[in-house]
């Protein structure tokens, strides 16, 4: 048996596409690109199945005759996995179709807060200075300044009883 570039050229052009559609927002496209993912993975362990011969079954040929049947339960495996969470980023598309008529994932304004905080400097912080019953103040006055804020932020419904 010859080898041939054809498959391996198949499994990373799927891998390929299906990496550029998860790096997506729409949630359709991450679908269609996990789904790539998965037949890619089944073509590649296809591919280390060798080369073809008898059914695995004992018996029914010479052990040097038969397939390896480690690569087919391993297809069989990724199939099983690749259906089942494609059937949950399907509800997850659904859901998120029914709720925003919209299937694509908008920006987190709260991640892009977070990430733009300066870090406190290694010398604005000497955990040495401070005794443990200052440390405890410090973090307890800290915690409470980040409740009011959070609680200055929330914009709560009118009736709900918390303000």
């Amino acid at each position: 048996m010859t080898p041939t570039i054809v498959l391996p050229v198949m499994i990373g052009g799927l891998y390929a596409a299906g990496v550029y559609l998860l790096l997506d927002r729409s949630l359709t496209r991450v679908l269609l690109g996990f789904v790539l993912l998965g037949n890619a993975t089944n073509l590649l362990l296809l591919s280390t199945g060798g080369p073809s011969g008898l059914a695995p079954i004992l018996g029914y040929s010479d052990p040097e005759e038969i397939n390896d049947p480690l690569p087919q339960a391993l297809i069989l495996t990724a199939i099983v996995i690749t259906f089942g969470v494609s059937a949950f980023v399907l509800a997850i598309i659904h859901r998120s179709w029914r709720l925003a008529r919209n299937e694509a994932v908008g920006t987190d304004e709260e991640d892009r807060r977070v990430a733009a905080r300066r870090a406190p400097d290694a010398d604005e912080l000497d955990p040495d200075d401070l005794d443990p019953d200052d440390r405890a103040a410090g973090h307890a006055d800290s915690l409470a300044g980040d409740l009011d804020d959070l609680a200055d932020d929330v914009d709560l419904p009118a009736g709900s009883g918390s303000r």
